[in-house]
């Protein structure tokens, strides 16, 4: 165990609350034995439940044939009664327990303006209040008053309290680290502490999975997290900013700020695989909410066609354009990846709407209905989705023929009406629909079908928004608030469609420079273009790869808004050699050196062939590699072979990028998922080669 104090001035004030060091610790471990109080409380009723539980059911048991069915209705709600009471016992328990090991980590005296006496406020990532004492001991991270921990040092600091501004100064700012109930340091100074205890964390080792960090928070993470007003925001971060972390930590306090409006059930995040989806789960959990949905672009994309259409997946469009030359296939992706596409697309919608409806004469009975009037009622719902209008078409034809012969129309005959309405329209068959818009275009290449009239994955977002062009959308998805991550990934149509399906408050994130398919990449900039109401916000900070590894990898990819923390490590090294026999030599023995070590390395390749193949080779020695691809469901440290694709968003302690000779990377798309795979090593990283380097890194 070790203090530190950074700032020169020793306290001298006995006015300043646990003062020493040693006071700091008799506190905590005060504050430590009250929670283990509560949790003696808890588990008293939690006991006291049990035993009514048994003595309900025993009594519904030894009366079932006495009781009438008013009686038992109310034996079985008290049973249901005493469930939920335990089960909120036992999550409020389960909480006390993770804050006996962390009670806090940080503490600020504030003084408010006109006030005398000097308020010590400790931060953890829950409250605590004492009813002893009727003081909130420790604050929730999220809570207003705990921002000033985030954006100010010592001196004038306010916050936004739910009555307005509470403005004052901070005297004092303080920093620990607790882990297992013991403090393992103590950082006070006059400038940012948080720097050194972040330096700190960022030098261990990668973990499972992915980390709360509300000690290490920075003030521009701070804003992000505490935006209310934004209706879409975007956060474009650098490589290793820690954005995902960040929106989940925005995730967070959405649920802590709208308790009561906005439970986990109402957010869903878009992810860009399950390893990824599986790495970051324990984040909100760790932080006391319930871990969100998630989904796959592709898996929303099925459910809203109901299944109905065979289509590629993003990953396969990438694999296709690496493994195959076709110049066929990138243009047709980079046409549909525009903004303009989908003003194209609106155009096309106004021609349907003009030309693909064509009324004839038609007669119910021996009733007339002219084609002038059919036009005119079509017309008429020009607020309705076209393929909606033939409904209540139907029925204005029923109503006007009812009173002119005073006869009722049966629900068959205007069920008969309708179908003669449809065959009327031209625009019924979603894909020939699809294919027309190509046909108007004049350019039908653009639309092709792959091995059993697949789609390709470029032509699936575009379909769907012309189906609900066509019959908006069917069922409102009961979303406040989605999330998406990867954001350069997903096309301007893809956005729109989004936008439409879920009108509700959106928060997304990503990278330009962290695109697979730089042929259908989306900056910020075209991503505010369709999102109109769109805030911008950056994180320039990277802080997962050391000063010389991201130096490394600004060679490869220039960030023009990257900075780098000074948190210094080895080299990044290149290793050529003449034949590819002595480079998975090489590479054996780097697994060899590795087995049993805490520390993860990953093996990131190309292609998924690729990464196959390599994981075979490498476990003819050993069977602690393991392979992540596109088909894994969970995240796994240690020894890993993977593709820069599935690693995305994911970090390893040391990283090996096999094969960057000039035939393998050459190309932009190549450029790109070198840079991707560089940024994901937290500590060292090492390029191998056979033959001649790639010019990205000579």
């Amino acid at each position: 165990m070790f203090y530190t104090f950074a700032s020169v001035k020793k306290f001298t004030d006995m006015s300043v609350f646990n003062q020493t060091e040693k006071e700091e610790v008799a506190y905590m471990k005060g504050i430590i034995k009250k929670l283990g109080v509560i949790i003696t409380k808890l588990d008293e009723i939690i006991n006291h439940n049990i035993k009514d539980l048994k003595e309900y059911k025993a009594y519904l048991w030894e009366n079932q044939s006495e009781l009438d069915r008013a009686e038992k209705s109310a034996v079985r709600h008290n049973v249901s009664q005493a469930v939920e009471s335990s089960e909120a016992i036992m999550e409020r328990k389960k909480r006390i327990r993770k804050m006996m090991e962390i009670p806090y980590f940080g503490r600020i005296d504030f003084q408010e303006k006109g006030e005398k006496t000097v308020q010590p406020i400790y931060v953890g990532i829950h409250s605590y209040y004492d009813t002893e004492t009727n003081k909130n001991v420790i604050h929730d991270w999220r809570a207003p008053i705990s921002t000033m921990f985030y954006d100010y040092e010592t001196g004038p600091a306010h916050y936004d309290a739910p009555q307005g501004r509470v403005e004052g100064s901070i005297s004092l700012k303080r920093q620990y680290r607790i882990r297992r109930s013991v403090m393992e340091f103590m950082l006070e100074s006059s400038v940012n502490i948080q720097d050194e205890v972040l330096q700190k964390e960022l030098s261990s080792t990668s973990d499972e999975r992915m980390k709360n960090i509300v000690a290490t928070i920075q003030r521009e993470q701070n804003q992000i997290i505490r935006n209310e007003e934004a209706k879409t925001l975007i956060i474009q971060g650098v490589a290793g900013s820690g954005k995902t972390s960040i929106a989940l930590h925005r995730v967070a306090y959405i649920l802590y700020r709208h308790k009561g409006e906005v439970t986990s059930k109402d957010i869903l995040i878009i992810s860009p695989n399950k390893v990824f989806a599986d790495y970051i789960s324990n984040v909100l959990p760790e932080l006391g909410e319930e871990t969100i949905e998630e989904c796959g672009f592709e898996e929303l994309m099925n459910k809203q066609l109901q299944g109905k259409y065979k289509f590629q997946t993003f990953f396969e469009q990438v694999t296709e354009i690496l493994e195959k030359n076709d110049e066929a296939f990138v243009e047709r992706i980079r046409f549909k990846s525009s903004v303009e596409f989908i003003e194209l697309m609106n155009r096309f919608v106004l021609h349907v709407e003009n030309t693909f409806f064509h009324p004839t004469d038609l007669k119910v009975g021996r009733i007339p209905v002219p084609k002038e009037y059919l036009d005119e009622r079509f017309k008429a719902y020009h607020r309705l989705p076209m393929r909606d209008r033939f409904e209540p078409i139907a029925k204005d034809i029923a109503r006007e023929i009812a009173a002119a012969t005073r006869t009722e129309i049966s629900t068959t005959d205007k069920n008969k009406i309708k179908a003669e309405l449809k065959k009327m329209f031209d625009g019924n068959s979603d894909v020939a629909l699809y294919q027309a818009f190509y046909d108007w275009l004049g350019r039908p290449d653009l639309y092709k079908r792959g091995k059993n009239r697949q789609l390709e994955y470029a032509d699936v977002a575009p379909l769907l928004y012309l189906k609900i062009c066509m019959e908006g959308v069917k069922e409102k998805l009961p979303i406040k608030h989605l999330l998406v991550d990867e954001m350069q990934d997903y096309t301007p149509i893809q956005y729109k469609v989004l936008s439409i399906l879920f009108p509700c408050k959106k928060t997304i994130l990503g990278d330009a420079l962290q695109s697979v398919n730089p042929y259908s990449s989306t900056t910020y900039m075209q991503i505010r273009d369709v999102l109109k109401d769109a805030e911008v916000m950056k994180l320039c900070k990277s802080y997962r790869s050391s000063y010389e590894i991201t130096s490394f990898a600004q060679k490869i990819s220039k960030s023009e808004d990257l900075q780098a923390i000074e948190r210094h490590g080895e080299e990044p090294v290149i290793k050529s050699f003449k034949k590819s026999d002595e480079e998975l030599a090489y590479l054996k023995q780097v697994v060899a050196e590795h087995i049993g070590q805490a520390t993860s390395i990953g093996f990131i390749c190309k292609t998924e062939k690729e990464a196959i193949k390599l994981h075979q080779q490498l476990s003819e020695e050993t069977d602690q590699v393991c392979l992540l691809s596109s088909e894994s469901a969970a995240f796994t440290n240690g020894i890993i072979v993977t593709t820069a694709h599935t690693a995305k968003g994911l970090e390893f302690d040391e990283v090996v990028v096999p094969y960057v000779n000039e035939k393998e990377y050459h190309t932009e798309m190549d450029r790109s998922l070198l840079y991707i795979a560089c940024t994901r090593a937290m500590h060292k990283l090492t390029l191998t080669a056979a033959g001649e380097i790639s010019h990205f890194i000579q």
